[in-house]
């Protein structure tokens, strides 16, 4: 027994299936290529290079050991700022407001996602940081027994300390990049919590279950996959986000452990550095720490990729 399959739905599986191996080899090729470039300085630096601190590639010493603490340390940042203002949003998106408005509040956080990058730096750098300075200082006196919300030189007992401790902060950049991330998980929440079955719903409200009860025992169980799948997909983002972070911080070669901490430094914002003085050697090893950051940001969108594609199935409910 043959089946017969339309015209059109072969051409679709065709061009559907060239794309696929299109992106795929874009990808390989993209790392074949920064691997190929970063040879000659992983050929020297060796495992140091993700143990070593400082950055002089032309003297022999450098690795990423301090900009990788500091791009994961931004990065967890956004992620905490950002997936609780995107679970919000979603919620209230899918679950309260009016269906008039429904379309505006997804066309604004598409709109959102939309603005280019060097806009928020200039938000950060000309608003944020001047203002964002009195929560780091509160932050910083009430929780500074805490190693992590430590300031070095701070006075947490003088008002008219100097504020410059609290500028340039891994804690400023993270804020930025979560306003940044946080359209692209509300929309991935939005679309899993949308797709909930409706008769779970229905039999839910009808037990008696209040509509919180109802989000609760339904909805956030059905989109759990989406919601981590979202979570990891604006994780890879805040890893290899530049423009905004590198307007932002004061450049640190030194493990920066204290977010509120005026100094930080990330894998991106090192390259936008340090690409147009580099020398041939340097820009090697500029190409090894890109090619780290690609195979981190590879491992996270795969995983994302997957539980996101099980989550649509439903299978995670």
């Amino acid at each position: 027994m043959t089946t017969l399959r339309d015209p059109a739905d072969v051409a679709f599986r065709g061009i559907a299936r060239g794309g696929g191996i299109i992106v795929l080899a874009i990808m390989s090729l993209v790392g074949a290529f920064l691997g190929f470039r970063a040879w000659q300085a992983l050929s020297v630096a060796g495992f140091s290079f993700l143990t070593e601190e400082a950055w002089e590639p032309d003297s022999g010493k450098f690795g990423i050991a301090a900009v990788l603490v500091g791009t994961v340390l931004i990065a967890l940042v956004a992620v905490i700022i950002a997936v609780p203002l995107a679970l919000g949003t979603a919620l209230y998106i899918t679950e309260y407001a009016p269906i008039k408005i429904r379309q505006f509040l997804i066309g604004l956080v598409d709109l959102m996602a939309a603005i280019p990058s060097v806009v928020y730096g200039l938000w950060g750098f000309f608003f944020l940081q001047g203002n964002i300075t009195p929560i780091s200082r509160w932050i910083s006196s009430t929780f500074g027994w805490i190693p992590i919300f430590a300031v070095d030189g701070a006075d947490p007992q003088d008002p008219l300390a100097s504020v410059t401790v609290y500028t340039s902060s891994t804690f400023i950049a993270g804020i930025v990049v979560a306003f940044m991330i946080s359209p692209i998980i509300t929309s991935i929440m939005r679309e899993v919590f949308a797709q909930a079955p409706l008769g779970e719903r229905e039999g839910a409200l009808a037990l008696g279950s209040t509509r919180w009860g109802m989000i609760r025992s339904v909805v956030l169980p059905f989109g759990r996959g989406g919601m981590i799948g979202g979570t990891m997909l604006g994780l890879g983002r805040a890893l290899g986000e530049t423009i905004a972070v590198y307007m932002i911080i004061s450049p640190v070669f030194v493990i920066q452990p204290h977010i509120l901490q005026n100094g930080a430094n990330s894998v991106s914002s090192l390259i936008a550095l340090r690409y147009g003085e580099a020398t041939e050697f340097g820009t090697s090893a500029l190409m090894a720490a890109g090619l780290t950051l690609f195979a981190m940001t590879l491992v996270i969108n795969f995983g994302a990729s997957a539980v996101v594609a099980r989550s649509r199935s439903g299978e995670s409910s």
